[in-house]
């Protein structure tokens, strides 16, 4: 699911949080060591950065010489032409844009920089439902419908079904009725604004100036309440009334933003796909749909994951990617404004496994997974193909064992491994070493592989701009360009020797229980992981794979 967390804003006792992606709040243009934090040396800064620089640095004393890796975004789309990508976008080598046809004959047409499955002839969708509307809109009526006595032998028949009919039931009316209330608070606080302004009275917005307001009614009255909690939000606290005003007002769009479209995502009557994207859902073989929109309707999210892997200096942004040196982005336009579908997941790894991708990220999640079995038979495919899949953890503050996260490599908690060995599950970190975790992280010892930066990460965004986000979605593709560099200069490493490299060589830390969070018990250091993955699995093969490289060449020639 593409989701929203703004910065911390306590009003009338709400906050509005718990999600992947969020605005920090911090203005790029007063702190741009900030924007590249991400990419520092813990060894030289004591910042828990992954040490980008000084992992190319490595890896060319060594000899070795690149080859381009392209990495599939699995997401809610990427802006393609954004003049801080463009140089680093995956085009099709076998497609000739813009004819109408399927060039390559894999199925899809003018495929040139990747596919999206949440589009059709008739467009692309924007706001879909969330699994848990899905669920309970489908099974409602086989498990609670008016026959009590056939609901019950369903139940008995369906045992597995039912169990996830019962967990989303759950969810759907706990977070249907929060997300009503939440965008009724909103709108509310919304509404005030133009009051809050007025009674500040000219002043600027501090404790001493809320505790002398005077309300004329009670009207007023709740409205100063709402303000004394604002102003202490280091957010509006200090600003003159007309920077609180648009500080207020941008903040309050994007929470009614985001809870506006709630009523569609929690509607069980509400269903855009067959209009939309036209196949039939149901059929999980069908793969032959979609269009080649690669940005879509919001591509905010999946643009940001795009530039944390291969953003590129931009005139006067500095902003750059892990593997800006060496990969190529795909998109492939799986997410909507609402949670991903199983089938579409399966499809877009495929897809991008077909094409030459051979790391793939996914920052998306969901609590309830009715195609589970389609998208780990993808992961198999994957696997079987070499290809490594690197997933957030997602943004609950859970422990992923108590709270799955799907699509998720271990098909039981109680296993003591995943079935697969190409997938990595990454948790977020921040540049406080006193609160390493990110708060909204989830975590877990077992299957959580490994944490990376993911607060105020600044990257690419739409209409050629830049924005500060956080979440583990931030944080995924910050492993996504490692795993990338590593593969880049060593391309035989499997992605079994990719995980194990930045698992064994992460930098650990003990504070707060770190070490409990994931199996590497620390944030990733890419130099110390190429060190790793050279030593243990390529150090001594690389003159033989040059060797093999230049007599496939002669071998063509003749």
């Amino acid at each position: 699911m593409k989701k929203v967390l703004l910065a911390a804003v306590f009003l009338a006792g709400f906050g509005f949080s718990n999600a992947q992606e969020a605005k920090s709040g911090v203005d790029p243009k007063e702190n741009k060591d900030l924007m590249t934090w991400y990419h520092k040396d813990f060894a030289a800064t004591k910042v828990y950065g992954v040490n980008t620089d000084n992992a190319y640095k490595f890896l060319e004393s060594k000899g070795l010489k690149p080859k381009t890796v392209v990495v599939g975004v699995l997401d809610s789309g990427v802006q393609v032409d954004h003049p801080g990508l463009v140089n680093n976008v995956w085009t099709n080598p076998n497609e000739v844009p813009g004819n109408g046809k399927d060039d390559d004959g894999n199925g899809y047409i003018d495929d040139v920089h990747g596919w999206n499955f949440i589009g059709g002839k008739n467009g692309d969708i924007d706001i879909d439902n969330m699994e848990v509307t899905r669920v309970v809109a489908k099974y409602k009526p086989i498990f609670e419908g008016e026959d009590s006595a056939k609901n019950k032998a369903n139940q008995a028949k369906m045992p597995e079904d039912f169990a996830m009919y019962m967990k989303a039931k759950e969810l759907f009316t706990k977070k249907s009725v929060e997300a009503r209330q939440n965008f009724q608070t909103y709108s509310m606080i919304n509404e005030a604004i133009p009051t809050m302004v007025k009674l500040l009275n000219g002043k600027n917005v501090t404790p001493e100036t809320v505790a002398a307001i005077k309300p004329a009614d009670q009207k007023e009255a709740m409205v100063a309440q709402v303000l004394a909690q604002v102003a202490q939000s280091p957010e509006f606290k200090g600003k003159t009334p007309a920077e609180f005003e648009k500080a207020i007002s941008a903040e309050m769009k994007e929470a009614l933003d985001y809870f506006g479209p709630q009523s569609k995502q929690y509607d069980l009557a509400y269903d855009p796909r067959k209009e939309i994207v036209g196949d039939n859902y149901d059929d999980y073989s069908q793969k032959n749909y979609g269009n080649n929109h690669y940005e879509g309707p919001d591509a905010e999210h999946g643009t940001h994951v795009a530039g944390i892997i291969a953003g590129l200096p931009n005139g006067k942004e500095i902003q750059y990617g892990v593997a800006s040196r060496v990969a190529k982005i795909m998109s492939v336009r799986t997410v909507p404004n609402g949670d991903e579908r199983d089938k579409d997941v399966a499809n877009a790894i495929r897809y991008a496994v077909d094409n030459g991708a051979k790391v793939l990220n996914m920052s998306f999640g969901k609590p309830v997974s009715p195609g589970k079995n389609v998208v780990w038979d993808a992961f198999k495919y994957a696997q079987d193909k070499g290809v490594l899949l690197v997933k957030a953890a997602g943004n609950e503050n859970e422990d992923v064992a108590e709270h799955l996260a799907y699509p998720t490599n271990f098909k039981n908690v109680t296993d003591e491994k995943p079935f697969v060995n190409n997938v990595l599950v990454v948790g977020a970190s921040t540049n406080n070493n006193d609160a390493l975790r990110a708060s909204f992280s989830n975590y877990n010892k077992k299957m959580v592989n490994v944490f990376a930066p993911g607060e105020e990460i600044y990257s690419t965004v739409p209409h050629n701009e830049y924005k500060y986000l956080q979440g583990t979605s931030m944080a995924s593709p910050v492993v996504a360009g490692a795993a990338a560099v590593l593969l880049a200069y060593m391309p035989t490493l499997t992605p079994a020797q990719v995980i194990e490299s930045l698992v064994k060589s992460s930098n650990p830390s003990t504070v707060n229980q770190f070490a409990d969070y994931s199996q590497a018990g620390g944030v990733i250091d890419l130099e110390k992981a190429a060190e790793y993955a050279y030593n243990n699995f390529y150090k001594g093969k690389s003159a033989s794979s040059n060797k093999a490289v230049k007599s496939t060449k002669k071998k063509v020639k003749k």
